[in-house]
């Protein structure tokens, strides 16, 4: 479907431009806000995302891949959000906070799998929050966004070795609070952020972007 949306974007159809933004806008936001930490800073990362998605829909070379393309950009977005923000913490935790890999079972299992109910995806989202933001990427990239381990390794600029070490301690780290949660309830359930519906402002800039490169192709 997203190869299509592409597709459609790249020869000027309408109703893609509109699928491929309630589409992609609410897992940029989804991303940004845990990445970013508040829904006023992932509404603005989300924008920025769309806006450079078109702006620069003539360097997507394989539509197949738009996913990944797409998230490089929120990434770079996120970054650039969370230096300016008044909100961004002092220090954060870092990848050698968690236990290293040698010392966990290792699993094929992803935590959201186990958690596909609607109800509980809070508590995902919550777990998943508390992680350093150096695992915190990368399990939103592979499990979430189901990204591979190699698109996740270009978006983040790691090795694919990294990327797999980083979410196998980050799935560890998870399992003990999402089995909490499973057999004692002892997370509180807090409302998943969404993103607030977009202006008409910012629905215009977005289309203006879309046109402006279209009309360069053309």
């Amino acid at each position: 479907m997203e190869a299509g949306l592409a597709r459609g974007l790249a020869a000027g159809e309408p109703q893609a431009f509109e699928r491929f933004v309630e589409h992609f806008r609410s897992k940029i936001f989804h991303y940004s806000w845990l990445m970013c930490g508040r829904p006023d800073d992932a509404e603005e990362v989300a924008q920025e995302t769309l806006l450079k998605v078109f702006q620069n829909l003539d360097q997507l070379r394989d539509p197949d891949r738009v996913r990944a393309w797409v998230f490089r950009i929120a990434r770079n977005a996120c970054l650039m959000q969370r230096r300016k923000s008044v909100f961004a913490p002092s220090h954060e935790l870092s990848v050698d906070d968690l236990p290293p890999s040698s010392e966990i079972e290792d699993s094929a299992d992803r935590p959201d799998e186990e958690l596909r109910r609607a109800e509980v995806r809070a508590v995902l989202d919550l777990v998943i929050a508390e992680l350093p933001p150096d695992y915190r990427s990368v399990v939103l990239l592979r499990d979430l966004e189901e990204l591979s381990t190699e698109e996740t390794a270009q978006i983040l600029e790691l090795s694919t070795d990294a990327v797999k070490t980083r979410l196998h301690r980050a799935r560890a780290a998870m399992r003990p609070k999402l089995d909490c949660y499973l057999n004692n309830h002892c997370i509180d359930v807090q409302p998943i952020a969404s993103p607030a519906p977009l202006s008409q402002s910012a629905w215009d800039d977005l289309r203006d972007a879309w046109r402006g490169a279209a009309s360069r192709r053309g």
